[in-house]
This record gives C-alpha cells, sequence and structure tokens, in this order.
C-alpha cells in the first residue's frame, strides 16, 4: 500500500504563547524563533515537503500575522493556510488571553483540513519518515492515531502505556512505573472525530486522545528515532546543535 503524501495536509499547531521561551517570544511568535539560522517554522516545512508532503495549515494565535507576513502562501514548496485562534489577538498581550486550546484549534480548521490530516507542534522537530505512519494510520481503520516513543522518562515525562501495539493508557496528568512511552508529537485523525466538539469550545487535543484511548480507537505506532522539541531553552539548544550538524554534513 502506497499511501500520496501529497494529498493529506498537515495542521501545525503555532498558536500558543511559548511563556517558557520569554523574553525571546514577547516580541515573536514561536514560529518565527530563529534555529540554526532561520526560523524553526522554516525548517519543519522543509522536511515536511522532502517528504512529499505539499499542503499545511498553521494554526496561530498571539502575533500570528507576523508568520503569516513572513511565510505568505507558499513556501519551501508547500501551500500554507492559516487558521486564527478566536478571538483573534494580534495585539493582545501574553496575559489573560482565552486561547481554544490545542483541540479548539483544530475544530476551527477543520474546513481546511479535510477528512484525513496530520497534526504536529510548532516546536517539533520530528526526523521520521511519514509515509509509512499514514499507511498504518489507514490499514488501522482507526480514526485516530499517535506516534510513540519509548522514552523512559529521558527527553520529557512519559505519558503512554503502550504494549502488545496498543496504547492501553495515556495521562499526561498522572504518572505511572508502567509509563515507558510518550507522545511523540505526530498524529493523525479523520475529521469525524472533532463532530462532537462545539464550535469555539475550549478544549485540548489530549482530552481527544484520551478519550479514544478508552474506547479503542486510536492506533499506535512506536518510532525508534528520538524527538527534538524547542519549546525550552534546552529544548532549543539541542534543536540548534542537530541542525547545525546537519548543515555541516
Amino acid at each position: 500500500m502506497t499511501t500520496n503524501l501529497s494529498q493529506i495536509p498537515v495542521a501545525i499547531l503555532a498558536g500558543g504563547l511559548a511563556t517558557r521561551l520569554r523574553p525571546i517570544t514577547e516580541k515573536i511568535p514561536k514560529s518565527l524563533v530563529p534555529v540554526a539560522g532561520r526560523p524553526i517554522l522554516a525548517h519543519q516545512l522543509e522536511m515536511l515537503h522532502a517528504q512529499g508532503i505539499r499542503k499545511a495549515v498553521l494554526c496561530i494565535g498571539f502575533l500570528g500575522e507576523m508568520i503569516q507576513r513572513e511565510f505568505g502562501s507558499e513556501a519551501y514548496g508547500i501551500k500554507l493556510d492559516y487558521s486564527f485562534d478566536s478571538p483573534r489577538h494580534s495585539e493582545a498581550t501574553a496575559g489573560g488571553e482565552k486561547l481554544l486550546g490545542t483541540g479548539g484549534a483544530i475544530k476551527r480548521a477543520l474546513p481546511k483540513l479535510g477528512e484525513e490530516f496530520f497534526i504536529l507542534y510548532g516546536d517539533s522537530y520530528l526526523p521520521i519518515q511519514y509515509a509509512p505512519v499514514a499507511e498504518f494510520f489507514q490499514r488501522s481503520g482507526k480514526p485516530g492515531l499517535m506516534t510513540v516513543y519509548r522514552n523512559e522518562g529521558l527527553y520529557d515525562t512519559s505519558n503512554v502505556v503502550y504494549a502488545d501495539g496498543e496504547i492501553k493508557i495515556y495521562d499526561k496528568k498522572i504518572k505511572l512505573p508502567e509509563m515507558k512511552h510518550i507522545d511523540y508529537g505526530l498524529s493523525l485523525f479523520k475529521s469525524a472525530v472533532f463532530a462532537a466538539y462545539a464550535a469555539d469550545q475550549v478544549f485540548d487535543l489530549a482530552e481527544v486522545m484520551g478519550k479514544l484511548v478508552r474506547e479503542k480507537q486510536l492506533a499506535g505506532y512506536e518510532v525508534l528515532e528520538r524527538f527534538y522539541e524547542m519549546g525550552s531553552p534546552a529544548g532549543l539548544e539541542e534543536l540548534e546543535q542537530l541542525l547545525n550538524k546537519g548543515r555541516r554534513e
């Protein structure tokens, strides 16, 4: 089975306030934070294009117009569309804003995403092959998929019990000793999953995934390559080193 990734868009969650990166993110959104000489979004789009993906929808909020101005309607061979969090807060301060949450942002972007789509976090850099993930998702017959990585608490807090090829438990609020895996940061969904949620409802993607796990409707795909993120100063430094190394090579 060969999956044509040009037909599957990616929703990039890029609307957060990135408080851990202040003061850098007081003046620019996280997607424009430079890593190895270019905005993190540039590296993400370049990698997605290399995988065969040709469309991305950016779920943006605080200072989101800066991303629109910088990247426009196409960049690195990927057509770009934008979905603003509500209310639009281009002029907002970083305090007191009621954001829709990661789930609410996806719900708002659904008309631009179609029936099936990847979701990627705006601060993630995930150097894996995306086609096998999509093929596994389509074979699974389930409406959602989470990629998992055997983290053993190393790079972040493990939050998944994954055994016998299935996600048994997913919870970001409790810690269990049998949680060896972590939500890797790349997921796939059918749009129908979000039908039960109201427009402009505030909810997180973790809530959606937790519900699907309890219903045994979330496929689990284990990846072997570690994840990188720049949502914290330590993560930013680590990703900087990785991308600079790749550039030298």
